[in-house]
């Protein structure tokens, strides 16, 4: 290597300002991460916990309009509906958390797929190709033929 391209010996000396270096881009990460996070709000959690949280919300919504309506035994009914869709969702969550990330990230792709399908459906639609051409050139679908019903 040329005199101009080496770099200077380095010694016990030298190392604190290394490491300097790297402990202040690292409490620059750190410091932009948390700004970041307090900039954006808390991140949503699992597919379990927000499961959870919208149960509870919808509880909260139900109990609500239950003032208003005023109706004992209606309201009783209510709240026994809610408390046993509670006890019976609350053990399949427990048990298996990671199948609730599985079936949100399923139907993410299931929606990708139907807004692909939909949008080719709706290109061919305003470009006029709504009906393959038949075999004849004619203007409806191949293999059906037209009937006048007057």
């Amino acid at each position: 290597m040329s005199e101009a391209t080496e770099r200077p010996a380095t010694g016990p000396a030298d190392a604190p300002d290394a490491d300097a270096w790297a402990k202040a881009c690292a409490e620059d990460l750190a410091a932009e991460k948390a700004r970041r996070r307090a900039q954006q709000g808390p991140q949503p959690g699992s597919a379990a916990e927000e499961l959870r949280k919208l149960a509870d919300a919808v509880a909260e919504r139900i109990s609500a309009f239950q003032g208003p309506l005023g109706a004992g035994a209606a309201a009783g009914a209510v709240q026994q509906l809610i408390s046993q869709a509670k006890a019976a969702v609350e053990p399949v969550v427990e048990r298996n958390p990671e199948v609730f990330d599985h079936l949100a990230a399923a139907g993410s792709e299931l929606l990708a797929a139907y807004r692909a399908a939909v949008e080719g459906q709706e290109r061919r639609w305003t470009r006029g190709d709504d009906w393959p051409r038949g075999d004849d050139g004619g203007d409806g679908p191949s293999g059906t033929e037209r009937i006048d019903l007057d």
